[in-house]
């Protein structure tokens, strides 16, 4: 038996009970006379003692040579620890040894196994298997089951069925590039890793499995960032005979769900606005609304004053930034030069202050009276002591800029808490995209997008105009979830694929498994997909999806660890009928 108990077991009521612990040496503590070994598994640590008095000469020498994360098994009795550690679960006992066999031994780690490590990122994703070992990154990954097991109990408890779909699927066009598969028994032919599992959870609608559900990996070969990986795995979801509104109070009911049961936190309130709405009050499709700082638009009170920059502009726009006109003319240029970073793209912000005193001093005093400043306030909702931030330019581009702007301002404040949640549903999108390089629209979502009743004429005579029957689930400034009522029938989905530029043997091509299908008695159907990994991290406190991944890519999608991708030999390259002119 390696163990009768686990390393966060043992407690007062355990002493002089014989046990058996096996796990990692976490620390040696000799003193000569007595040496204390922490013994760590993933349950805990708990202290083991030799001493000269009560322990063997042949042990205590034993317990002197073993390093840092030799795996070791340990036999003996509890008793009751002489100078107590009220931090540690296990600090009322230690275990004094009387056999100890060692499992495995360990070589020096490249760093210290500890929750504050000496180890840099990249090291320790070369070593992830040891980094699993520290208390911070065993921890994400026992949250991230828990929040899986929540979402498997909820949702099958409200009649939804787990269902797989397959992973090597054919190629088409969802928005991203696919990663390719090469087919040894089909020449020249290639598998494509699925971006989502859209077509076969509308096939299960039309297979009459009415509440889908599957936690699925999902495969995007894209740039990556931080919240972003080339593989993910979402919470897909789909069900039919359902309205849009059907759908927002199913997966409002999970995420209030896993708010209650993962951080006991109750959120009743989802509020709800359009695509329009939010970008024109915080500037993005996602915003933040935990706090405010929205956007006031200062057209009518800012142009036309001879100030060219504002009067040349599609749009002037600013926010108040509540407590900051104490902020000193070097700190503003510190922002300053912050928008005019390549990343943000700004030419340059103008600022005013509202005084304490009432007065507003601004860095375009001369074009612009104390009653214009007065304006200004007005339309961002400034109070005394707050400092207006303003940008211009073109509408998109502006709007875009100050929102970076917006958020940078939040985490200078402190104003993202991460144990406050404001979930917030985006609705009514557009349900085509212009793309200005080739003057081509391409569906904002996804081809199987319907749009909101009664607007599909508009699709010839306004294409922008048309919005989308779609919505995102955004929580704290991140999109967890999005979705759409899906379109059910050939013809229309025809006509969504003539507007995307498809021509009907392309269209016939690509999806015409899917067309067929809808000949068969297709029910109406929507859905949503969860990003899992974000959804974790941001219950979890952190907006960094590597951190709950057991063994993420870096930021060049490589796995440092295993050294992926790699080269594959010649014999395997011929076999799949591949050449390639290195």
């Amino acid at each position: 038996m390696y163990r009768s108990h686990t390393c966060g077991d043992l407690r007062a009521s355990h002493i002089d009970s014989e046990v058996v612990l096996s796990g990692w040496v976490h620390k040696v503590r000799d003193k000569g006379f007595v040496v204390w070994i922490d013994l760590r598994d993933r349950y805990g640590v708990t202290q083991l003692v030799f001493d000269e008095e009560r322990t063997s000469k042949k042990l205590l020498e034993k317990a002197r040579t073993l390093g840092r994360e030799t795996v070791i098994k340990a036999s003996g009795k509890v008793i009751e620890r002489a100078s107590k550690n009220p931090n540690l679960p296990t600090g009322e006992i230690e275990l004094l040894v009387t056999g100890l066999e060692v499992l495995n031994e360990s070589i020096l780690p490249p760093f210290t196994i500890e929750d504050d490590t000496d180890g840099g990122e990249d090291i320790r994703m070369k070593y992830r298997y040891l980094d699993i070992r520290r208390n911070p990154v065993k921890n994400n990954l026992i949250f991230r089951h828990q929040v899986t097991m929540e979402v498997r109990k909820y949702l099958s408890g409200q009649g939804f069925i787990e269902v797989e779909t397959p992973y090597l699927i054919k190629s088409t066009p969802e928005g991203a590039r696919d990663f390719v598969v090469p087919s040894r028994m089909n020449e020249g032919q290639f598998y494509a890793l699925p971006q989502s599992p859209q077509t076969f959870k509308q096939l299960l609608m039309v297979g009459g499995m009415d509440k889908y559900f599957q936690i699925v990996k999902c495969f995007r070969d894209e740039d990556l960032r931080a919240d972003r990986q080339p593989e993910f795995t979402q919470i897909d979801c789909e069900m039919a005979f359902v309205e849009q509104e059907d759908v927002l109070n199913a997966f409002e009911g999970l995420t209030k769900h896993l708010l209650k049961e993962i951080k006991g936190v109750a959120v009743e309130d989802f509020p709800r606005m359009t695509y329009d709405e939010v970008m024109r009050r915080f500037g993005n499709d996602k915003p933040d609304i935990r706090f405010g700082m929205e956007f006031g638009e200062l057209n009518e009170v800012a142009q036309h004053k001879d100030f060219n920059v504002f009067n040349s502009a599609e749009l002037v726009v600013g926010i108040a930034v509540p407590g900051a006109a104490s902020y000193t003319r070097k700190e503003i240029d510190t922002l300053v030069d912050w928008v005019k970073r390549p990343q943000i793209g700004a030419k340059g912000m103008v600022y005013m202050k509202c005084n304490e005193d009432g007065t507003y001093k601004s860095s375009v005093d001369k074009f612009y009276n104390q009653e214009d400043f007065a304006n200004w306030a007005k339309a961002t909702g400034a109070k005394t002591g707050d400092l207006i931030l303003v940008l211009s330019g073109k509408t998109n581009e502006t709007r875009s800029q100050l929102s970076a702007l917006r958020m940078e301002m939040a985490e200078r404040l402190g104003l993202r808490k991460a144990d406050e949640f404001a979930p917030l549903w985006v609705v009514d999108f557009p349900l085509l995209e212009l793309d200005e390089e080739t003057g081509h629209y391409h569906a904002m979502h996804h081809p199987f997008t319907s749009p909101k009743p009664g607007q599909l004429e508009l699709l010839d005579t306004d294409p922008s105009a048309v919005r989308a029957n779609a919505y995102d689930l955004v929580l704290n400034g991140n999109e967890i979830g999005g979705g759409s009522i899906r379109i059910h029938d050939k013809e229309t989905q025809a006509i969504m694929f003539k507007h995307l530029g498809f021509s009907p043997e392309e269209a016939k091509a690509q999806f015409g498994f899917l067309m067929d299908a809808f000949q068969y008695g297709a029910p109406p159907h929507g859905g949503i997909a969860f990003g899992l990994d974000r959804l974790v991290a941001i219950l979890g406190g952190q907006e960094t999806i590597r951190d709950f991944i057991a063994f993420p890519k870096n930021n060049s999608g490589r796995d440092v660890m295993i050294d992926a991708p790699a080269p594959i030999d010649k014999e395997q390259l011929e076999e799949l009928h591949l050449k390639l002119d290195l």
